[in-house]
């Protein structure tokens, strides 16, 4: 007891002097110094006794600043910025620093649970002294890496805290963490926080509207969610147009994070259908404008109807909209000619949906009941014969009701022709097993079939057909439509085909007799394409009204060489379908295609390309060939020529190529035929590169395939990409885009391809290579070589991207070959540098400059010695031919600096047979002497004293290229100062020297300025990409 009253009075003392010394530091800044002193003294005195008995009197003493209101009075943050001081104070005695180290973990471990304290003022009062501590924390100081991994988590947790000042000492602590690689969710976590705040501050108006919606395509969970909670609380839904609300719902269903689809739903159900709509769906879906956008309004009605907001009343169904005669409802037992009250595009599609619905529902809880027993099954059996009951209620009475309703809104004209196709899919979930309702349905659906194309007049009187001319009815959704209900009506196996080619052989007769116009043909080819998109193979179609070589030698091949382009167009697509149907291509129908792809204009061209495209994805390319029955050339068979595409502007150009030949040459060829009209922003080489895409993909599938093609490919694509060009085919640049990204991760040789394609690529796109002197402005030729450093980057990140691991694989450290490797890479590069000679142009200087500093991006290994030694080697060569050259030596020596740094025997010379293998593994033919003596360029000496003369640029006429291409001639150098004065003739001899170089610099001005102009160049393209 004695013990515990000595220990116990003698903390109260203690703490009274620590009391004294925090009262004193709230009075003045001016006292801390002192005050610092006399605490860190009591702390080492004997009365302290321990860091852990002082840690505990001085939290004791500092807990009533935790517990007083969340004022920020001067005084008490004076008492905070004291406190975090002393808990950064060093010690300058020997071994004081472990006192303080340890004070500072205590008092961080006391501070820790006062953060995450259900009180406010506490947490406000920790996460203000932690923040203070951390920066003013010096860097030598050690501290735990767990107690630092604890206090970071608990501000990561107060960045969210719903006090604003909180928030605010929180983000402080965690900014002196931000650039910790080991921290990088730091950042993530940071920006996602301003993104959000900036989000729920801004106040709605039109201005400010567009940049809420673009924050629902945000990468961060938290930030869309806030977006759709500002657009449900502050914008009305009457000050959206049509297309931000259907953005709005299309991105906000569609997401892939639950919280955020369900904020969504909140938005549409509690602000748009409850307040806006008061409840009603079909004015909800008025807002929507279904004829537009019926996928987005289709979406949101299933939700709807999931989430149990929306069902028929008893009082409404579609039988309201047929009536009889004198006005009354109809029932089965009316025989009148009913009178139909028109839908309008709202209620059709509501109504599909509900059916459907219902429908459904009726399904599955059937196949329930039947898999089920006992009373389960009772239940079950009770809820589908509910949907039933519900649907029958809904749908018309009778098949001959439905059928007058859906033809009186076809014969209403094309303002009905959406609700028509939504009544024509409600079909569908009626019964046609009756004899008559089969007969009545069915003679409704020929009637469909043998409806031919609207067509108007132009003003010189000639017909146009309305629509796209290629599927039945001018409409792909209609032709859809009109198919389900064919093969709803005639279910029975082979009764679907039957059906259509006895209205094809019907409509073919005038085509045979060739006394059809073009729009005869038109509607009998849309007839023919839905049944070979429907049909599954040939043999399906044997032993019906025509034979399928009756289908292709007498309709396909003669549409083909019809002289209308319309009837051309969907005639070719009809042989590509056929040919898809076929076991082995047939040698006309291939023929055709060929003929058609490279001598028709753009809109058939492109179906042809289509054609040929999934004839070669479905029987591979070398079948498509083999179908030629002759022996056709490639270029990429062999590696050595030069390619040279196939011209296919020149009509006696002789086709006798492979098909990947001839697709190759649409993606080569420019602008080679005019375009005649727009085809829904397409083209041959979107569509033929899009066709390239896949096959890279699937390459494996086609073994046949020429290694040569894939870098080939690869370079065409690249360039594409990044070309002016392609800035208008969105889609084609969003497939190319996916393809890139996934393509190099896929496989190892897909890397080796990649590799391989550099160099090409780079060469190509880069101006005044391979296509001599650019003549274009030094605006365009600037623009070209930042697309060509961007693509460079891009393969290198496509290099270093990890390849995909199935889960089943097992982990193995196999080294890949070199050529797939960043060191292959590397190797072609520096040989690629090594190619010019010592005289380069200014495109050159450029080029090699910008390889030079591609090298810099990749990722080297110090494993593979013999790659550096042999880099090194090359690298010291092409220092050697650019010394004079100030800025690319530069680049280059730190290259070789960096080799140098990765060689681990710099003694060790690499041997003439390791270089050669090297060179064989990569697959190129590069013929060097590895053990010739190598001059590494040395540090130049400085410069004289005496001041250079400033030159003057001189304005002169533009001289021909014989006098650009003279050899540069330097002035001879001058003596040092430090040599004896020169004789008077001497000094005569150098003037007249000084006087020729000066007109030799002055013809060569032009050069001058063109060569700083590349560095200039250069150095905007890694500004610009930092930039980004």
């Amino acid at each position: 007891m004695g013990e515990e009253s000595e220990t116990a009075s003698a903390d109260l003392h203690l703490l009274h002097k620590i009391a004294k010394i925090l009262n004193d530091t709230r009075t003045s800044y001016a006292t801390h110094n002192r005050k610092l002193k006399e605490l860190a003294a009591l702390r080492r005195s004997d009365e302290s006794s321990s860091i852990p008995r002082f840690s505990s009197v001085f939290f004791k003493t500092l807990t009533p600043l935790f517990a007083a209101a969340q004022r920020r009075t001067a005084a008490a943050e004076r008492i905070v910025r004291f406190v975090a001081e002393f808990a950064c104070l060093r010690s300058n005695s020997d071994g004081g620093d472990s006192d303080c180290d340890e004070f500072l973990d205590e008092f961080l471990r006391f501070l820790i649970p006062g953060s995450v304290a259900a009180n406010r003022n506490a947490r406000f009062r920790a996460c203000h002294i932690i923040s203070e501590i951390i920066l003013r924390l010096p860097d030598e100081v050690e501290v735990g890496d767990e107690l630092w991994d604890e206090v970071i988590d608990c501000m990561m947790v107060r960045v969210r805290d719903k006090v604003p000042v909180i928030r605010t000492f929180a983000v402080r602590s965690l900014s002196r963490f931000v650039n910790d690689p080991d921290n990088t969710d730091i950042l993530d976590l940071l920006l996602e926080e301003v993104r959000k705040t900036i989000v729920l501050s801004l106040p709605p108006s039109n201005a400010t509207t567009q940049a809420i919606i673009d924050c629902t395509l945000d990468v961060n969970e938290s930030v869309r969610k806030a977006a759709y909670s500002v657009l449900a609380n502050k914008v009305p839904l009457q000050s959206l147009s049509i297309k931000l609300r259907t953005t709005i719902l299309e991105r906000g269903l569609a997401d892939r994070a639950e919280n955020v689809s369900k904020e969504c739903l909140k938005l549409m159900k509690n602000q748009w259908l409850s307040n806006s709509c008061q409840g009603d769906p079909i004015e909800f879906l008025k807002y929507l404008d279904v004829e537009t956008y019926e996928s987005v309004a289709e979406s949101a009605l299933e939700v709807l109807l999931s989430e149990g907001l929306i069902m028929p009343s008893d009082d409404k169904s579609i039988q309201q909209y047929i009536s009889s005669a004198d006005g009354e409802a109809r029932d089965e037992s009316t025989c009148s000619t009913p009178s139909i009250q028109l839908m309008e595009p709202e209620i059709a599609l509501y109504w599909r949906i509900i059916c459907r619905k219902l429908h459904k529902s009726a399904q599955a809880k059937g196949s329930d009941a039947a898999s089920a027993m006992g009373a389960e099954a009772a239940v079950y059996a009770a809820e589908a014969s509910d949907a039933n009951d519900l649907l029958e209620r809904i749908l018309p009475a009778s098949v001959s009701d439905y059928v007058v309703l859906v033809k009186t809104h076809i014969e209403a004209g094309p303002n009905h022709h959406f609700a028509s196709r939504q009544l024509l899919l409600l079909g569908t979930m009626l019964d046609f097993s009756d004899a008559m309702l089969h007969k009545t349905a069915s003679s409704f659906v020929q009637e469909l079939l043998r409806r031919p194309f609207e067509q108007e007049l132009d003003e010189d009187g000639n017909s146009i057909v309305i629509g796209d001319g290629i599927n039945l009815g001018g409409d792909k959704d209609w032709a859809d439509a009109v198919s389900k209900l064919a093969k709803k009506v005639h279910s029975a196996p082979g009764e679907y085909e039957q059906l259509i080619l006895v209205v094809v052989e019907e409509l073919a007769r005038p085509c045979r007799e060739r006394t059809a116009d073009f729009l005869q043909w038109m509607h009998m080819l849309s007839l023919t394409s839905l049944l070979l998109e429907n049909g599954e193979s040939l043999h399906s179609l044997r032993e019906k009204a025509i034979e399928p070589e009756e289908i292709l030698h007498a309709l396909l091949l003669p549409g083909a060489k019809h002289t209308h382009l319309d009837v051309q167009r969907i005639a070719i697509k009809c042989l590509g379908l056929f040919g898809l149907l076929e076991k082995k291509p047939s040698e006309e129908l291939v023929r055709q295609l060929r003929v058609a792809f490279c001598r028709s204009p753009p809109p058939i061209s492109i179906m042809a390309s289509k054609a040929l495209v999934d004839l070669g994805m479905w029987h591979s390319p070398a079948e498509v060939d083999k179908a030629m029955g002759q022996d056709l050339l490639s270029q990429f068979e062999d590696e050595n020529i030069d390619f040279v595409p196939v011209d296919l502007s020149n009509a006696e150009e002789d086709l006798n190529f492979k098909t990947l030949d001839l697709l190759y040459a649409g993606l080569e060829s420019e602008d080679w035929r005019a375009y005649t009209e727009s085809t829904e922003n397409e083209s041959v080489k979107a569509t033929v590169g899009e066709g390239f895409a896949k096959l890279l993909l699937l390459g494996e599938k086609f073994p046949n395939l020429p290694a040569s093609l894939y870098p080939f490919v690869l370079v065409k694509l690249i360039s594409l990409y990044f070309s002016e060009e392609s800035k208008e085919q969105l889609r084609f640049k969003q497939c190319l885009s996916v393809f890139f990204e996934h393509y190099a991760s896929l496989s190892e040789k897909h890397k080796g391809y990649v590799s391989k394609a550099f160099v090409p690529l780079i060469r190509s796109m880069w101006p005044g290579i391979d296509d001599g002197n650019s003549k274009n402005s030094s605006y365009v030729v600037s623009n070209q070589r930042k697309r060509a450093v961007q693509a460079s980057r891009f393969i290198v990140q496509m290099m270093q991207t990890p390849l995909y691991k199935s889960p089943d694989s097992l982990e193995e450290s196999i080294q890949p070959p070199l050529d797939r490797t960043e060191e292959g890479l590397a190797i072609r590069i520096v040989i690629e540098m090594m190619s010019f000679k010592a005289k380069k142009t200014a495109a050159e200087k450029a080029y090699v400059l910008a390889l030079c500093k591609t090298l810099v991006l990749l990722n080297l290994k110090s494993s593979e010695q013999n790659v550096m030694k042999l880099m090194k080697n090359i690298l010291s060569r092409v220092a050697d031919s650019v010394c004079s050259e100030k800025d690319l030596l530069k680049e280059v020596k730190l290259v070789l600096e960096h080799l140098k740094s990765l060689d681990a025997t710099p003694n060790e010379e690499l041997s003439q047979d390791e270089a050669k293998s090297i060179f064989e593994s990569l697959g190129v033919n590069y013929d060097m002497d590895i053990t010739a003596p190598v001059t590494v360029p040395q540090t130049p000496a400085p410069c004289s004293t005496r001041p250079a003369p400033s030159r003057r640029r001189v304005r002169r006429i533009e001289e021909s290229s014989d006098e650009e291409d003279e050899e540069e001639t330097s002035p001879p150098p001058s003596a040092p100062n430090t040599l004896m004065t020169r004789s008077h003739r001497a000094s005569k001899t150098a003037a007249l020297a000084k006087i020729m170089a000066s007109k030799v610099k002055e013809r060569d001005t032009d050069e001058v300025i063109e060569e700083e102009e590349v560095s200039s160049d250069v150095t905007a393209e890694d500004s610009d990409e930092s930039d980004e």
